[in-house]
Formats: structure tokens, C-alpha cells, sequence
């Protein structure tokens, strides 16, 4: 009597969601996408067929109960289905991963420019030769760091370049549960990272073909307006237009990200939404001043159509990342439900073009960019929406305006701070201000004057709107570097533990999308997240996946092994920590040589000390370098790194335990040889399906 009556509510509140099913089946496909990504071990042909099974089995009983508990069994086929496509995606995806450290002569293409995190000029380069290595054998990109490339000319976007460098597999991450450039690099075809002290010179010229024109036509624009702009507004001014930051100096990025403003570099959501609206109004707005177009013609469509062709090239121009896709996908849905004349701004829109970007990018799921562009536009259309059914509360039409931009940037804010304190360990404290001091301008002046600016180019007219745009991108800057310095503007946040971030999003999607009572148990899982996040504790002590640094938790903060050496693990350690200390503030807290972390002892030797130590005390010995004699003794040496990754060691009351990277990665197709090996002959089909059609 009891399990009937369960069922009988069961049923009546799945039933209750059946006109909002299809705003499920993104949520649903990401729980696909979500397991396939955490699994230890590929899933190989039977796994993917009892996924499949699976999805069909609940396809049949879903049917069978659709006036019951039909749509509770619905989800299996949306995540068999996104299991599914990301498995596909990952064969498709990747190729030969350099499995040594190279020295001697790279050639390639240069197919894209950007700067890397040590500042310096970076080149990605396909159609790659290396020296005595095999065609088939050779990755399919890198992407190299230049350090002597100052003052010398760059070779030419779709050129052949040449030098002498170093590359390496791409790294391993920095400590366990940290983030997977491995698998960041598989999905992108990098096969091997690195950097020359040589310059890059150009061998070739560069080649014909439609994709590297509209590469070579970016980053000439690119230059061209650096060079009208000039200074620090002008590499602002092609980073917003043509997605090119290779001119951006670090200082900026850190202005930007310290004022919560460093969203209006990348081309998403807010870009190509002023874009093609700004263009939709203007078209919009022309046809209005034409008495008979006005009223015989669709002006509105008419519109659409204009602000949809406005998106697909300033998607070309941008050079087609996966944000800026992300992002007109979601404009040509809207736009797509105008030419339809149907209603644009829904959560059914927002759901259709999360749908297509997790199926033409699944592994955009586990990245920043998509999950807080989504979050900030599901919450947005949500609060405009109950917004509109109040009219503004009332509100005089003539601040409405003001009105919507601190609604929007405060409800955007609060969406995506979960998410980008996740990832990036910080909170500006200011960033509403910030946003709303800015926004506006980018907004009113800088699209617009965009747009104007490219409309009249060809007249050689571009002089006054390109004025407009500078003025109104120092004002940002001057905006971001005022907030960011304000004292405590920026706060920092340790990393959460993994269950944090999906029950952030499993709480906001059920308050979000959830009919009926049980919506409000999405508070409670916000409230598990919250509490789980302030309980995470950091390891203890963390060996860095070469041996070559050592960090150990103390008092007041993490201490480091070296001042120098290692600044990409180091500083993703201290992030890690929510601690803003700079490498050498965190070696000055060391003390001393040995470490002690319970009654367990460790020390930590790099270069020539490693290559000679020999077995003396009872410390357990760390080594930045392979030693010349065999030990007898415990020590961890970069033999031993090379098959755990990167080592936390967790001191619980008495008892210490070891966690290793490879144990939480385990062993995939983006960071395993013998797994790509024993997967070759499908890599290789579906490789070749891809590129054929």
C-alpha cells in the first residue's frame, strides 16, 4: 500500500514536468558525458554496447509508462546518448602523443598565435616534421613558447615555420585532482608542448586555402588595429574583435580578472550578443524609416536574418573557438525562433543550444567556459522572465534601463561565482561595480563603434568610430585597474573537493527547472555544496610530477622546496591553496632541509645533490634527477613519478596516506601509450571518417 502510494505521488510529479522535458535532456546528456570522463579505464566495445542496451531498455519502458513514471526512465536514453558521443569525440579526437623529450630541428605550419603563461609569443603548428621521427608517429600539433623572438618578425600566419627547440609530452597534471592538461590537449590534437631559445624563422610562404585565409585576414586586422588604436587599448581592441591576444600583456589579463571583468576578452555570450543585436536593432530600425517596407514587409525576420549572418562572421573572424561557438549557436536560436515567430529568450532556447554544443564539443562539459556561460544564461532568461510578469516591480520606464543592467550583472554574477571560484580560486569582491561601470560602455560605445568601424573601412571612414571604441576601452581599463587595486578586492578560495560543483549544478538546475514541491530540495543540495566546500581540506604535502618541487601545508600557508623552477606547478599549487603568494614568498617559509610530516621525514634534492645522493639518515628522499647509483633506501625519483604522476601525501591523526595522480586519471586515451595502442585500429578509423568527411 505504502510503495503504491509512493509511486502514485512519483508519477504525479514527473508528470508535472512533461511540458519542460526537453530542458531535462541537456542536464541528462551532461550526466553521460559526465561518466564517461570518470571512468579509470576506457570503456572499449562492450562498454559502449551496454550503454546503448541500456538507453534502449529505458527508450522501451519510458514508452510503455509514459502516463506514469515514463518520463522518470527518459533520462537513460540522453545519457547512454552523451556516453556515447563522448567516446566517439575522443577517438575522433587527439592523435600521436610524443612520448619523450625532444631536442632538435621542428618544422610546421603556423595555424594559430597566442601568448602563454609565462608571457612569451606561443605558435601552434601542424603539418609537423620532426627529426627521426616516423610521419605516423608524429603529433598532428604543437605548440611552442618562443623566448627569443624579441624584436624579430613573426613568421606569417599560414607560413611554414622552422627553429630548434625542446618539446615533451604534454604535462601530467599538477598534483592529483588537479586539472587534466592531458586531456585538455587530447581533445585540441596537441600532441607535445614546448619552447625554443632560438628565433622561429619562416620557411615557407604561406599556403593557400579558405581556412587559413580568414586566419591570415584575423590577424591582420588584428595588427591593424593595434596599430591604429595603440597601446593597451588597441591589443584590447583586437582581443574583442578578432579574438587575437597574443598583443596583451599579462598585467592587463590581472587588472581584468581582479575586477571580474576579464569575460569581456573572451568572445562569448556578451559579444555576440551586443553584436548581432546591435545589427538587428540598427536593420531593424532602417526598415522602420521606409513608410511601405515598414508595413509590408517582414521587418522583423528581415532583422533576424541580418543579426544571424552578423554572428556567423564575426564567428569566421574570430577565429572559431569553442566560446564563440557556444555563443552563436545560442544567437542563431534565438534568432532562429524569430524567423519561426516563436518566442526567443526561453529556457527550451537555452537547452537546444546546450544540446548542440555538447554534441559537437562534449568535452566542453568539464571546462570553465561552458558552464559558467550556460549558468549565467539560464539565469538570466529565469530572472528576466519573473521580472517581466512584475513590470520592473513598477519601475519608471526611464531607469528600467539601468534597472535591467544591474539585474543582469548581479544575477549573472551570482550564477557563475560557484564556478569561477572553482576554477580559478578567486572571488572579486567588487565585481558587481565593476561590471556595472563597465558593461554599459561595451554596450553603448565599443560594439557599436565595432560595427560602424567595419561598416566603414572600405571608405577609409574608420577613423572617428575606431576613436569611440579607444575611448571607450580605456575607460574599462581604467575601471579595472582602479577596482583591482582597491584594498581586499580580491578575495581567494581553496579548490573544492570534486562533489562540490555537481551539486552546485544539481541545485540550481532543480530550483531552476523543477515543477512542483521537490524543487526546493535544490536549496538543500546548495547547501550540501557550500558545507562540503568550507570542510575541504588541502594535502599536506605535494610532490610536483618531475620531482623538481615539494610543497609541505604549514601554519601559515604552503611551504615550497625552491624559489625558482616550476612556476606553472607552483603557482597552481598556491591557487589551489587560495593562497596569493608568489613562488619565493612561499620557499621563504621553509625551514630547513628535512620536513617532517608526522613521524615521516622527507627531503627534497634537485640537480647535482640528486644525481649523487646516497642513503644517509632515515628521511625518505625526494629527487628532482635520476641518481647515478642505485639507492637502497625509500626515496621517490623521476622514475618513479614518471608512472604515479604528481604524489599528496594526507596526514590523518597518525596515519599518513599517498594519493597519486594516475590513481584519480587513470588510464585513458589522453594520458596512457598502452591504452592508445590497444585502441589504435579504431582511432585511426574514426580519424580517418572525420577527416573524409
Amino acid at each position: 500500500m505504502i510503495f503504491r502510494a509512493a509511486c502514485a505521488t512519483a508519477s504525479a510529479a514527473l508528470q508535472r514536468q512533461r511540458g519542460a522535458l526537453l530542458t531535462f535532456a541537456p542536464v541528462f546528456m551532461g550526466v553521460g558525458i559526465g561518466l564517461f570522463f570518470s571512468l579509470a579505464r576506457e570503456p572499449g566495445l562492450w562498454g559502449y554496447g551496454l550503454a546503448l542496451a541500456g538507453g534502449l531498455a529505458a527508450l522501451i519502458v519510458a514508452n510503455a509508462l509514459r502516463h506514469t513514471l515514463g518520463p522518470l526512465f527518459a533520462a537513460g536514453p540522453w545519457i547512454a546518448f552523451g556516453f556515447c558521443v563522448a567516446g566517439l569525440h575522443a577517438h575522433m579526437s587527439g592523435g600521436p602523443v610524443l612520448d619523450y623529450r625532444y631536442y632538435g630541428v621542428i618544422e610546421g605550419r603556423v595555424v594559430a598565435i597566442d601568448r602563454s603563461f609565462t608571457d612569451k609569443i606561443r605558435l601552434t603548428l601542424d603539418r609537423v616534421y620532426l627529426e627521426r621521427r616516423q610521419p605516423y608517429e608524429t603529433p598532428r600539433r604543437v605548440r611552442i613558447a618562443l623566448h627569443a623572438q624579441d624584436g624579430l618578425p613573426l613568421p606569417a600566419p599560414g607560413s611554414h615555420a622552422i627553429l630548434s627547440g625542446h618539446l615533451s609530452p604534454p604535462p601530467s597534471p599538477a598534483e592529483p585532482r588537479g586539472f587534466e592538461f592531458e586531456r585538455h590537449a587530447w581533445f585540441q590534437s596537441l600532441g607535445a608542448v614546448g619552447y625554443t631559445r632560438s628565433p622561429a624563422l619562416t620557411f615557407a610562404p604561406p599556403e593557400s586555402g579558405p581556412e587559413l585565409v580568414v586566419f591570415r585576414l584575423r590577424m591582420a586586422l588584428s595588427a591593424a588595429i593595434s596599430a591604429r588604436i595603440g597601446s593597451d587599448a588597441g591589443a584590447v581592441a583586437a582581443a574583442v574583435t578578432t579574438g587575437d591576444r597574443s598583443g596583451m600583456s599579462r598585467a592587463i589579463l590581472e587588472d581584468l580578472r581582479g575586477a571580474n571583468l576579464a569575460h569581456l576578452l573572451a568572445i562569448s555570450g556578451l559579444h555576440m550578443g551586443l553584436l548581432t543585436g546591435f545589427v538587428f536593432g540598427a536593420v531593424r530600425f532602417l526598415l522602420a524609416l521606409i513608410p511601405h517596407v515598414a508595413l509590408t514587409w517582414p521587418t522583423r525576420r528581415i532583422a533576424a536574418l541580418a543579426g544571424l549572418c552578423a554572428g556567423a562572421a564575426y564567428l569566421a573572424l574570430s577565429g572559431g573557438s569553442v566560446a564563440t561557438e557556444r555563443a552563436f549557436i545560442m544567437v542563431a536560436v534565438v534568432f532562429g525562433a524569430v524567423l519561426l515567430g516563436r518566442r526567443a529568450l526561453t529556457l527550451r532556447a537555452v537547452a537546444l543550444a546546450a544540446l548542440i554544443v555538447l554534441v559537437l564539443h562534449p568535452e566542453a562539459l568539464m571546462g570553465p567556459g561552458f558552464q559558467m556561460s550556460f549558468a549565467a544564461t539560464t539565469a538570466l532568461v529565469v530572472a528576466f522572465r519573473w521580472l517581466t510578469q512584475h513590470d520592473m516591480f513598477g519601475a519608471p520606464r526611464m531607469i528600467r534601463p539601468a534597472l535591467a543592467v544591474l539585474v543582469s550583472s548581479a544575477v549573472a554574477g551570482a550564477a557563475t561565482a560557484p564556478f569561477a571560484a572553482a576554477h580559478f580560486n578567486v572571488v572579486s569582491h567588487y565585481g558587481l561595480l565593476a561590471n556595472l561601470l563597465s558593461v554599459p560602455v561595451m554596450g553603448a560605445l565599443v560594439m557599436p563603434a565595432a560595427v560602424i568601424a567595419a561598416l566603414a573601412a572600405p571608405l577609409g571612414l574608420e577613423a572617428a568610430p575606431l576613436w569611440v571604441m579607444e575611448q571607450g576601452l580605456r575607460w574599462i581599463l581604467f575601471v579595472a585597474q582602479w577596482v583591482s587595486s582597491l584594498e581586499g578586492a580580491v578575495g581567494r578560495l581553496p579548490s573544492p573537493p570534486p562533489a562540490a560543483l555537481p551539486l552546485f549544478a544539481l541545485g540550481g538546475l532543480m530550483l531552476i527547472l523543477w515543477r512542483g514541491a521537490a524543487r526546493y530540495g535544490g536549496g538543500l543540495a546548495l547547501a550540501c555544496a557550500v558545507f562540503l566546500w568550507g570542510t575541504a581540506e588541502r594535502p599536506d604535502l605535494l610532490i610536483s610530477p618531475t620531482g623538481g618541487l615539494m610543497g609541505l601545508m604549514q601554519a601559515e600557508g604552503r611551504a615550497l622546496s625552491k624559489a625558482r623552477g616550476e612556476a606553472f606547478v607552483a603557482t597552481s599549487w598556491l591557487e589551489n591553496d587560495g593562497d596569493g603568494a608568489a613562488q619565493a614568498e612561499a620557499h621563504a617559509r621553509a625551514e630547513g632541509q628535512v620536513w617532517a610530516l608526522g613521524d615521516a621525514r622527507f627531503v627534497h634534492l634537485t640537480g647535482k645533490a640528486a644525481r649523487e645522493a646516497t642513503c644517509e639518515g632515515k628521511a625518505l628522499l625526494v629527487l628532482g634527477a635520476r641518481p647515478d647509483l642505485p639507492l637502497l633506501c625509500p626515496a621517490i625519483t623521476p622514475d618513479d613519478l614518471a608512472l604515479t604522476g604528481a604524489l599528496s601525501f594526507h596526514l590523518d591523526g597518525e596515519k599518513l596516506t599517498r594519493l597519486t595522480a594516475r590513481e584519480v586519471t587513470g588510464h585513458r586515451l589522453w594520458n596512457d601509450a598502452a591504452t592508445r595502442a590497444r585502441f589504435r585500429d579504431a582511432h585511426i578509423f574514426l580519424t580517418a571518417w572525420r577527416l573524409r568527411f
